[in-house]
């Protein structure tokens, strides 16, 4: 065998040997990452944090759903040693099951510890109902707070299948069965029934607003029509306690509920389902680590294309209306 060849030889046994290592240090660097994230990763502050006094900040942003994590962060907070609460709040709403059930868990927190809503760029519809469960809500000037109502939307193709010739055949058990379906006309007993689901959740809503703002019908009329608000519209209206941001908020539950001077302010945090097991994050990093970048660029898309979804029944949102 000539010198090149034994080179070359050489050359694929290197290149085989490191390929190897490569790949174990990828997996070696995912356990540690998931052991230490066992221990220590679970979007609260980390355990010397949790002993001390400290103002919680926890983040509502997107679309509400009622996902276990963020009821579970909610119920951690309650359990810690936070001195108080800034529930900071940046979501057109979401599912109305969704926001009943963090509703529910904020109000039982409420319970335990001063809670303040911080109003970002938007509070509506369930982001709105979240707001109500604090003890005080505060947004900016220009937030966008309210639409107060319910939307059950759905798509009807028949139509357009009548246009190409197909048909869609269902045996059921009623009329009512699975009714609207979207792929015939919807009748008016299935148009009723579905404006009786709407309305029982929109007097359900009513409710709240009238029974947390303190507002008489009168007041609660002039609010409940779908529309939003600005904060400073919203002050007079009652939707709004106060115009202002964080410092605002901290300094009202330090006049009003006691709350010490100064305290530090933590950011609790949720965590995705891929990002609680740690390992795609890990992953990631440790591909970059070894210059592997485009495949940490396709683990965090598809991570992010996981956590996409849809929403399903009757929802609180509110959407700007696109241009004509």
């Amino acid at each position: 065998m000539s010198l090149t060849s034994d080179y070359l030889v050489d050359r694929r046994r290197l290149r085989r040997k490191m390929g190897y290592w490569r790949v174990a240090a990828i997996a070696a660097l995912a356990i540690a990452a998931l052991a230490v994230y066992s221990r220590y990763g679970d979007g609260a502050p980390g355990p010397a944090a949790k002993l001390a006094p400290h103002i919680a900040r926890l983040s509502i942003d997107g679309l509400i759903t009622g996902d276990k994590e963020t009821v579970d962060l909610v119920k951690s907070i309650g359990e810690s040693h936070a001195s108080a609460v800034l529930l900071t709040i940046d979501s057109p709403g979401g599912t109305t099951t969704g926001a009943e059930k963090l509703y529910d868990e904020l109000r039982r927190l409420s319970a335990k510890k001063p809670v303040v809503a911080v109003v970002g760029t938007v509070a509506a519809s369930g982001g709105y109902i979240a707001a109500m469960a604090a003890d005080e809500i505060v947004a900016r000037g220009n937030s966008l707070v309210g639409s107060i109502g319910v939307l059950f939307q759905f798509p009807n193709v028949h139509r357009l299948l009548e246009t190409v010739g197909l048909k869609v055949e269902e045996v059921k058990s009623s009329p009512l069965k699975a009714a609207p379906n979207g792929y015939e006309p919807t009748s008016e007993a299935a148009r009723e029934a579905i404006a009786a689901l709407v309305v029982d959740s929109y007097d359900w809503f009513k409710g709240l607003v009238r029974e947390r703002r303190k507002l008489d019908d009168e007041e609660l009329a002039k609010i409940a029509d779908g529309r939003v608000f600005t904060g400073r519209q919203g002050v007079p209206l009652k939707l709004v306690d106060l115009v202002g941001g964080e410092r605002e908020a901290i300094e009202w539950l330090e006049t009003n509920r006691g709350v010490a001077k100064k305290l530090p302010v933590r950011d609790w945090k949720k965590k995705s389902n891929l990002e609680r097991l740690g390992l795609v994050e890990s992953l990631a990093g440790a591909a970059r680590a070894f210059g592997l970048a485009s495949v940490a660029d396709l683990l965090e898309q598809g991570a992010r294309a996981a956590e996409k979804g849809m929403l399903d029944g009757m929802v609180a949102i509110w959407q700007a209306p696109l241009p004509n």
